[in-house]
C-alpha cells in the first residue's frame, strides 16, 4: 500500500480520439476525490490543443505533456487505435524511467505496448481488441480475460467499467480498502471487482438460453443453504468436471469460486440493512459463522464486514 500523507499527483493523457467515458472515469475518481489527496491533470501534447473523443465531442485541454514529468501516476484512457504520437510513447517511457506508476484503459494499453511498457509483461485490454493487442505486440502477455491486470509498476484495465473497477484498485493501494469503499460509495458504484474475474462475463445467473441458467438460478434461490459442488453437478445434470469446464467458459471461474461470489455479493447486500447481525447475515448467505464470513470477506474485499457496513450505510 502506497499511504502518503502528500498529495499524489495524477496526470490523465488524453490521445485523439480519446474515448470520453475512459476520460472521464479517471478525472472523476481521482479528480472529484474532495480529501485532498489527489491533484489531478488532464494533458495533451500540446497548450490548449482541442482533442477529439470516440463520442463526438472536442475537449480542449489545457495542460501540455510535460505533466506526465511530475505525475506520481498517468492514466492513459483508450483511444482511437493506431501509432500514438511519438511525443507521447517518449513521454511515458520517461515517466516510467523515473519510477512513476502507469495505467491504462482499454485500448490506452496500445499505447503503453508502443512505448514499450508491456514487454514481458502481463496485460490486458477490452476483450474485442485483445486479439490485434497480442498480434501487434507479440512480446506482450495478453490475458483476454481479466478485467485488470497489476504488474506493479504498470498496470492495464479492460474497458469502460473495468477501468473503474482499476481505478478504485489503485486508490486502495494509495490508501487503504476503506477510502476505496468510500470513494465508491460516493460514486454510487458497487465495491470495485477483483482484477481476475473474467471482464465480459456477467457475474450473476446465467441468461435464460444459457446451459447454466437452471443450476445457478437454483443456487442464487438457496444460497442459505449448503451446496456442493456435486450438488451443482447433480443439478446441472453434468458430471462435475464437465460442470467446472462450463463455469470456467462462462464465469472464468470454477464453480465453487462461483458460489462463494454469489454468497459475498448476498452478504454485501445484506449488511446495508443495519437492522440485521453478522451472524444472521452469514446464516442466510450460506457462510454459516460471523467467523467464516470475516474471512471470505477478507480475502475478497481485503476489509471486514463492520467497514463495508459504514461506508455503505447512512
Amino acid at each position: 500500500m502506497r499511504k502518503s500523507s502528500a498529495t499524489h499527483r495524477v496526470a490523465v493523457l488524453a490521445l485523439p480520439r480519446v474515448v470520453a467515458f475512459d476520460l472521464t472515469i479517471a478525472t472523476h475518481v481521482f479528480g472529484h476525490e474532495g480529501h485532498g489527496r489527489y491533484a489531478t491533470t488532464v494533458c495533451s501534447l500540446d497548450e490548449g490543443q482541442v482533442v477529439t473523443t470516440t463520442a463526438g465531442l472536442n475537449l480542449t485541454v489545457a495542460a501540455t505533456i510535460d505533466a506526465l514529468g511530475d505525475a506520481d501516476t498517468v492514466i492513459v484512457p483508450g483511444f482511437r487505435r493506431g501509432p500514438a504520437p511519438a511525443r507521447a510513447l517518449q513521454a511515458l517511457r520517461l515517466a516510467h524511467r523515473r519510477g512513476a506508476r502507469i495505467a491504462s484503459i482499454c485500448t490506452g494499453a496500445f499505447a503503453l505496448a508502443q512505448a514499450g511498457l508491456l514487454d514481458g509483461r502481463r496485460a490486458t485490454t477490452h476483450w474485442v481488441h485483445a486479439e490485434a493487442l497480442a498480434r501487434e505486440h507479440p512480446g506482450v502477455l495478453v490475458d483476454a480475460n481479466a478485467l485488470y491486470v497489476d504488474e506493479g509498476q504498470v498496470l492495464t484495465s479492460a474497458g469502460l467499467a473495468a477501468g473503474l473497477d482499476m481505478c478504485l484498485y489503485l486508490v486502495g493501494l494509495d490508501h487503504g480498502q476503506a477510502v476505496a469503499i468510500e470513494r465508491a460509495r460516493h460514486m454510487v458504484t458497487p465495491l470495485h471487482r477483483a482484477g481476475g474475474q473474467a471482464q465480459f462475463i456477467p457475474v450473476g445467473v446465467a441468461g435464460e438460453d444459457d446451459e447454466l441458467a437452471a443450476v445457478t438460478a437454483w443456487a442464487s434461490s438457496n444460497l442459505r443453504h449448503p451446496i456442493t459442488v456435486a450438488d451443482l453437478a447433480r443439478q446441472a445434470v453434468m458430471s462435475t468436471r464437465t460442470l467446472h469446464r462450463a463455469f470456467q467458459s462462462r464465469f472464468g471461474m470454477g464453480p465453487r469460486a462461483w458460489l462463494i461470489q454469489q454468497r459475498l455479493r448476498a452478504a454485501c447486500t445484506l449488511l446495508e440493512d443495519n437492522g440485521m447481525s453478522v451472524d444472521e447475515i452469514a446464516r442466510r448467505t450460506g457462510l454459516g459463522t460471523a467467523t467464516n464470513l470475516r474471512a471470505h470477506f477478507q480475502r475478497a474485499f481485503a476489509t471486514t464486514p463492520t467497514a463495508y457496513r459504514r461506508a455503505f450505510t447512512p
